[in-house]
C-alpha cells in the first residue's frame, strides 16, 4: 500500500475504465486531491488482469495478477470504486476484477468499506451502473457507503483540461470522501482488550 503514517486511512481504487485521459480518471484524481488528510491511495492495477475464467481458478490456482488484486483489496481499510456506465451497466473492466476478487476461498470484499463515484456524458451520470454494482456488493457482503452520491453528468461541461472543474461537482466529491472516512472509521474492528489472567474463573 501506499506509505504512510501507522494511523493513515489506506484506500484501493479501482478505476472503471482503462483510457489515459477519461473523465473517470479525472474524477479519481479530483478524488485523491481533496480527500480529507491521512487517507492515502493506491490504484488497482486492472489492465493485467485476464479474462475470469474458472477452470484457471480451479486447475492452477489464482493468476499472480489476481491473487495480488485480491491481496490488495483485504489489506485496503477501504475500496473506492470510480467508474463510468457502459451500456447501461458496469464495464467489463470492472466486473472482470470483481469477479476474480470475489471468488472463495476468503473473498475480500465481505465487510469492506466501499465507496463508488462516476462520471458520464450522458444525463443520468452513472446511475445504472451504480445501481448494478451496489447489487453485486450487496451480495458480496461489502459495506457500500449510501450517501452522499456522486453521479456527474453532462462530463464535457463538468471537466475540462486540468480535470474536474465544476466547483458543485468538486464539493459533492469532497462530502463523499469526507464521509468514506467516516464510515471506515464507524465499521473499523473494535480492539479487544488482552485477557487478564485474574478474570480467567
Amino acid at each position: 500500500m501506499t506509505s504512510g503514517s501507522d494511523d493513515a486511512t489506506h484506500i484501493l481504487a479501482m478505476v472503471g475504465s482503462l483510457r489515459r485521459g477519461s473523465y473517470n480518471r479525472m474524477l479519481y484524481e479530483a478524488a485523491v486531491e481533496l480527500a480529507p488528510a491521512g487517507m492515502t491511495f493506491t490504484e488497482a492495477d486492472l489492465r493485467s488482469l485476464p479474462l475470469y475464467d474458472d477452470d484457471v481458478r480451479v486447475e492452477q490456482d489464482y493468476p499472480e495478477p489476481a491473487r495480488r488484486l485480491r491481496a490488495d483489496i483485504a489489506a485496503a481499510d477501504g475500496v473506492l470504486i470510480v467508474s463510468p456506465e457502459y451500456n447501461h451497466t458496469v464495464p467489463g473492466v470492472l466486473q472482470n476484477a470483481v469477479d476474480w476478487a470475489s471468488r472463495p476461498p476468503d473473498q475480500p470484499f465481505k465487510g469492506k468499506p466501499v465507496a463508488i463515484m462516476g462520471a458520464s456524458t450522458g444525463r443520468l451520470g452513472t446511475v445504472r451502473m451504480q445501481h448494478t454494482l451496489r447489487t453485486t456488493l450487496d451480495s458480496l457482503e461489502a459495506h457500500a457507503l449510501l450517501k452522499p452520491e456522486v453521479m456527474i453528468s453532462s462530463a464535457r461541461e463538468a471537466f475540462d483540461e486540468t480535470g474536474l472543474a465544476d466547483p458543485k461537482a468538486r464539493e459533492v466529491v469532497a462530502a463523499l470522501m469526507a464521509a468514506f472516512g467516516g464510515w471506515i472509521r464507524r465499521l473499523a474492528p473494535v480492539p479487544q482488550p488482552a485477557p487478564n489472567d485474574a478474570d480467567v474463573r
